[in-house]
């Protein structure tokens, strides 16, 4: 599990930089490319989002939502899950979220996270 809070803690990081630069065209890409392994997942879903979230606890500055739900897909990717960041918006008052969906599910915030916001893109 330390392994897995380590890569987490990386992905962060990573995905920080993106932010920093006001970059969301090439976090975007870089989620979006972010290959999905062939094998069977050797990790489960929970294990992955209970290793972001403690990376997030770790983590020396707020994480922000599009940077933990990037860096939740991407590892469960690499770990052979389909998973989806799904980037949603309510208009009244104005939000913007970002959560990771797999077959559907919300998987790294409150189930019912889709139901409030309407999706604007996936990848």
């Amino acid at each position: 599990m330390s392994t897995l809070v380590l890569q987490a803690f990386w992905k962060l990081i990573q995905f920080d930089r993106y932010l920093a630069k006001q970059n969301f065209a090439a976090l975007w890409e870089r989620v979006s490319r972010c290959p999905i392994a062939k094998a069977r997942p050797a990790l489960t879903v929970e294990d992955v989002c209970a290793a972001v979230d403690l990376a997030c606890i770790w983590y020396w500055k707020e994480v922000l939502c599009l940077q933990r739900s990037a860096a939740t897909a991407c590892i469960l990717r690499q770990s052979g899950v389909r998973a989806e960041m799904v980037i949603g918006a309510q208009q009244m008052p104005f939000r913007a979220h970002a959560w990771v969906e797999v077959d559907g599910r919300v998987v790294n915030d409150k189930t019912y996270t889709s139901d409030i916001y309407a999706v604007l893109d996936r990848c």
